[in-house]
């Protein structure tokens, strides 16, 4: 029996070239939203690991394939390049990861391709752009939000930037941006009948993020110095502290009327204790509060603020996240398999997302998944039953 697909992107085709960071996630989340999603993977090495599957991943724990199918296709053989052609006259949206030029050398650009199909979604996604000097440079996360100008204002004062791990270029400015511009040109090809080309650069993306900051900058809000403003650390009502027992809190009480009620509930005498917006006396402040934090423990800092506007909260391993009491009644995570899952999200009321699943263990046929697509007569109809099968178990 066929399950009925949920989400707002149900019907919608997608098909992915296989890769790394960014392009995967994107594609997760297309699938989460109901999107049928497959990626094009080169056939299995003698080790049995395809591109795009993690070294040293099982598949249930490559979490930014689920929900997402995939086929193996030999992409510097004209038999591989054709099978991807034939998949994508029937599919919606095509994202490739490569350096510019690239698809076009295997065969895939956007002009063949969208001869095949002009209402295509085709969408490129990579680190600099399709233009420019860096356009052919490789590089990462760091690299596209240090250019970005980002990376310069994470950091304490005087200390070297830290990079925030790679969620900022690759997913947020990548990947989440990306899936955005896939969505808006969905829209827009629904109405007209006419696909485009989009340009998804980390680089841009990062940069777009900083549409506020920048703001704050050209009003004199906001200093270039790292570490002495109020968001970057600078402020001491704005960072986090060692508790008693080594673990910390986070403290982000910005609004007077919250920063009173934080300092109230620290036990200690205020008699002394600086203005809160008195920069020159930020650094005793900063030495203040955390002498008060020292003295007893995260979770029983945590039980002294909950249900306040302190805005006091404790930090948090991933594990503990799942088990918070707010997380797990809104069910943010999941454990599918034994893995924690981070839930789709946003929350639509009247299309959910789907449920996550672990991602497909094997290979789907060419012929029978552009048969199911179409719903066009298979050559094996045991085969499309078994896809229909694994597709259903995904959504």
């Amino acid at each position: 029996m066929t399950t009925e697909v949920s989400g707002p992107l149900s019907g919608v085709r997608v098909v992915a070239l296989a890769g790394m960071g960014p392009t995967p996630f994107a594609s997760m989340l297309l699938a989460d939203m109901g999107a049928e999603v497959v990626r094009v993977a080169r056939p299995a090495n003698r080790r049995g690991r395809a591109l795009g599957q993690t070294e040293g991943l099982a598949p249930e724990h490559d979490l930014a394939n689920r929900g997402v199918g995939t086929i193996e296709a030999d992409l510097k053989s004209p038999a591989g390049v054709e099978s991807v052609r034939r998949l994508v006259e029937v599919g919606d949206v095509f994202i490739e990861g490569y350096r510019p030029g690239v698809a076009e050398r295997l065969g895939l650009g956007p002009e063949v391709l969208t001869r095949c199909n002009p209402a295509l979604v085709y969408a490129r996604l990579t680190g600099y752009g399709q233009t420019g000097p860096l356009a052919q440079q490789a590089g990462h996360d760091i690299n596209y939000v240090a250019q970005s100008g980002v990376l310069h204002a994470m950091a304490r004062a005087g200390e070297p930037p830290r990079p925030p791990i790679n969620l900022l270029g690759d997913y947020a400015g990548g990947a989440l941006v990306a899936a955005y511009g896939i969505v808006c040109a969905l829209l827009e090809a629904r109405m007209s009948g006419r696909g485009q080309v989009i340009d998804a650069a980390m680089l841009d993306g990062v940069a777009l993020l900083t549409a506020k900051l920048q703001g704050l900058r050209a009003a004199g809000r906001f200093s270039d110095e790292p570490g002495t403003n109020y968001l970057d650390s600078g402020a001491p009502f704005y960072d986090t502290y060692q508790c008693a027992d080594r673990r910390f809190v986070a403290v982000g009480a910005l609004e007077p009327d919250f920063y009173r009620e934080f300092v109230t509930r620290l036990d200690v005498d205020l008699v002394e204790w600086p203005e809160q917006d008195d920069r020159t006396e930020w650094p005793r402040l900063r030495r203040l509060i955390a002498e008060a934090f020292s003295a007893k423990s995260r979770d029983e800092w945590a039980r002294i603020y909950e249900g306040t506007d302190a805005c006091v909260t404790p930090v948090l391993t991933f594990d503990e996240a799942a088990e918070h009491s707010h997380n797990a009644e809104r069910e943010v995570f999941r454990r599918v398999g034994g893995v924690l899952h981070p839930n789709p999200a946003p929350r639509l009321g009247r299309t959910p997302a789907r449920e996550p699943q672990a991602p497909a263990p094997r290979a789907l046929d060419v012929q029978e998944l552009i048969s199911a697509w179409t719903g066009a007569p298979s050559p094996d109809s045991q085969a499309l039953s078994t896809i229909s099968v694994a597709r259903n178990s995904r959504r």
